[in-house]
C-alpha cells in the first residue's frame, strides 16, 4: 500500500491536534488529518482510535488540547457547532439531533428561521426552499410530517435536509449506515455522490470496510490517537484496511460447521406485549430457538427488537401469550429469576452491562455469584476474594481481554475488551440459552472477530443462542436461520445460505421482494 497523490487542493488541514480527557486519556496524540475539496474521504479506525473525537474537535463540540485547524489555507479554531456551520462545516451525528413532536420543516429551520420584513416567521419562504432541495437531492420528504411519525432513514433525511438548508459544503457523516436497510444504503450513497457532483465534500466515519470501500475516494486510517496512513481508494481490499488498522491480519469469514439442532430451548408463543409504550407493540410474535443453533434477528430499528429483549429479560410484561425455556413457564417469572436461567449480552455496555466504576473482578462474578457455589469462602453465603479473583483471571485469559489487571475499573479499559468481559462473563455462565442485543456495536474488527468466535463457540457446546442485531454481514455470518421483525411481527424465516442482504432488506421494509428504496 502506498499514499496516492493529491487530488485537488486541500479543504480542511489538521495538524498535531492532541486532545487529553482528565486525567490521562490521551484521545488524540498529534494526530493529522487532510480533507481535499470535492472528494469522499472516509476515517476509519478501531473503536478508540480517535476519529470521531477528530471530526468533534473539527465541529467545535470537542476543545483540543493543542494542535492547528486550516480552513481553505486560514486558521480557524471552532468553539461550537454554529460557528463551524457559519464556516459551512456541518455534521450529521449517528444519533440524531431532532425534536420529534416538530415537523420536517420546523426541524430544518430552527435557529435559521426566514423573516418576513415585518419580522415574522415567513413560513412560505422555508418551505419553497427546502422543498427545491428535497427535489434536487430526491429526499422524499414531505416538509410537514412530524418527524415522530419518519422511518429511521427519514429522519436522517431530515438531518442531511438541516445542513443544506444550511448551505454546508463539508458534511461529516458518523456511521450513518449503523440502522439503514441495504436498500436505504444504496440510496443514501447515491445521494452522497449527487452531493460530490455538487462541489460537496463528504467526511465518512463508517466500521463497514465494504460501504469505505465502494463510496471513497480517499481513506484515513488511525490507530490509538493517531493517523496511521492515509490512501487513495485504488485497488485496495478489506484486508488492507482491517490491517492498517489493527496491525495484524484478520479473518473476515468467521469458519463455522453446520449446526445440528436438538430440542426447543426457547419457545415464544403468540406474544403481544403489555400497553403503555409508543414504540411498536410486539404483535402476536412466536418464534423458537433450538440447543444447538444461532438465530439471528434482523430488522428496522424500531420494530421491535426493543421489545423482543425486554420482554425476554422481563423488564416488560405481556399481555397475551407464554414464554417457554427449556419446557418451564417462565412468563410470569422477575427478571433475576430469569437472570439465573439464561445468559445475556446487552446493548449498552455501560449503562446495562456493567458497573462502569467497579473492577473486572465485580464485573466479572455478576449472576454467576448469586447462583454458583464455587465462589463461596469458608462461611456460607459469603464470597471467596480469591475464588473471584482466579475466576476473572481465567475469563481474562480465556476471551483475551487486554487490561492491567482484574482490580482495573472494567470503564478504564478500550470498547472492544470491556465487550469481551461482558460476553465472557454471560458464556462461562454456561446457561443453555444466550440472548446478544447488538454484541459488537460500535466495535473494531479485531474485537468482532474475537466475540463472534466465542458465540459460535457457545453454539458448538450446545447452547441456544438468539442474536439480535443491525449488522447484516454479522447476521448473515454467525445465524444458521435468519428471522425478520417488521411491525412487532416475525414476517421471514430465512437460510443465511440462500439469502441475500437485499431479499432481508426487502423482508425489513414490508415488501417480498425487489429493491425497495
Amino acid at each position: 500500500m502506498g499514499e496516492g497523490a493529491p487530488m485537488n487542493a486541500p479543504l480542511i488541514t489538521m495538524h498535531n491536534i492532541v486532545k487529553i480527557y482528565p486525567p490521562t486519556v490521551l484521545a488524540l496524540d498529534r494526530a493529522d488529518l487532510t480533507v481535499r475539496e470535492g472528494e469522499i474521504h472516509s476515517v476509519i479506525g478501531e473503536n478508540g482510535a480517535g476519529k470521531s473525537t477528530l471530526m468533534h474537535v473539527l465541529y467545535g463540540t470537542v476543545t483540543a488540547n493543542g494542535g492547528e485547524t486550516t480552513l481553505r489555507g486560514e486558521a480557524v479554531k471552532f468553539t461550537a457547532p454554529r460557528e463551524a456551520v457559519r464556516a459551512g462545516i456541518g455534521m450529521v451525528h449517528q444519533e440524531f439531533m431532532l425534536i420529534p413532536c416538530y415537523t420536517v420543516y420546523e426541524n430544518v429551520i430552527l435557529g435559521a428561521e426566514p423573516k418576513t420584513k415585518f419580522g415574522f416567521l415567513d413560513r412560505r419562504t422555508a418551505c419553497e426552499r427546502i422543498s427545491g432541495y428535497i427535489e434536487e437531492y430526491d429526499l422524499d420528504l414531505d416538509p410537514r410530517a412530524r418527524v415522530e411519525d419518519l422511518s429511521v432513514a427519514a429522519q436522517q433525511k431530515v438531518e442531511i435536509l438541516k445542513l443544506l438548508y444550511r448551505e454546508v459544503t463539508l458534511l461529516i457523516f458518523d456511521e450513518p449506515t449503523a440502522v439503514l436497510t441495504p436498500q436505504e444504503i444504496k440510496a443514501l450513497f447515491k445521494r452522497l455522490k449527487v452531493m460530490k457532483q455538487d462541489g460537496k465534500t463528504i467526511v465518512f466515519i463508517s466500521h463497514k470496510l465494504d460501504e469505505v470501500l465502494e463510496l471513497s475516494d480517499t481513506i484515513t486510517v488511525m490507530r490509538k490517537g493517531k493517523r496511521i496512513v492515509t490512501l487513495e481508494n485504488e485497488g485496495l481490499t478489506k484486508s488492507d484496511l482491517a490491517r492498517a488498522m489493527v496491525g495484524r491480519d484478520v479473518v473476515f469469514s468467521i469458519a463455522k460447521t453446520a449446526a445440528r439442532p436438538k430440542a426447543t430451548i426457547l419457545s415464544l408463543r403468540n406474544i403481544v406485549e403489555a400497553a403503555g409504550t409508543k414504540r411498536p407493540r410486539l404483535n402476536d410474535l412466536t418464534l423458537e430457538v433450538r440447543a444447538g443453533e444461532i438465530v439471528g434477528v434482523a430488522g428496522v430499528e424500531g420494530n421491535g427488537q426493543f421489545e423482543l429483549v425486554q420482554v425476554l429479560t422481563g423488564c416488560i410484561r405481556v399481555a397475551k401469550g407464554r414464554i417457554l425455556l427449556e419446557g418451564t413457564d417462565i412468563t410470569d417469572t422477575d427478571t433475576p429469576d430469569r437472570r439465573d436461567r439464561f445468559g445475556f449480552v446487552p446493548q449498552n455496555r455501560k449503562t446495562e452491562g456493567s458497573s462502569w466504576t467497579s473492577s473486572l473482578i465485580d464485573n466479572a462474578i455478576m449472576t454467576h455469584h448469586r447462583s454458583n457455589g464455587r465462589f463461596s469462602g469458608r462461611i456460607r453465603g459469603v464470597l471467596s476474594a480469591h475464588v473471584s479473583r482466579a475466576f476473572t483471571k481465567e475469563l481474562i485469559d480465556a476471551f483475551g481481554v487486554i487490561a492491567p489487571g482484574p482490580q482495573a475499573a472494567i470503564g478504564s479499559l478500550s470498547g472492544g475488551n470491556q465487550q469481551k468481559v461482558i460476553v465472557g462473563r454471560e458464556s462461562l455462565l454456561d446457561r443453555p440459552f444466550l440472548l446478544l442485543d447488538q454484541p459488537t456495536r460500535g466495535l473494531d474488527v479485531g474485537s468482532i472477530e474475537s466475540i463472534q468466535k466465542s458465540v459460535i463457540q457457545r453454539r458448538d457446546e450446545g447452547a441456544a443462542c438468539l442474536l439480535i442485531s443491525a449488522d447484516l454481514d454479522e447476521l448473515l455470518s454467525l445465524s444458521d436461520r435468519l428471522l425478520v421483525l417488521c411491525r412487532g411481527q416475525i414476517v421471514a424465516d430465512l437460510d443465511p445460505q440462500r439469502t441475500t442482504k437485499e431479499e432481508i432488506g426487502a423482508y425489513m421494509l414490508g415488501v417480498t421482494g425487489g429493491d425497495a428504496e
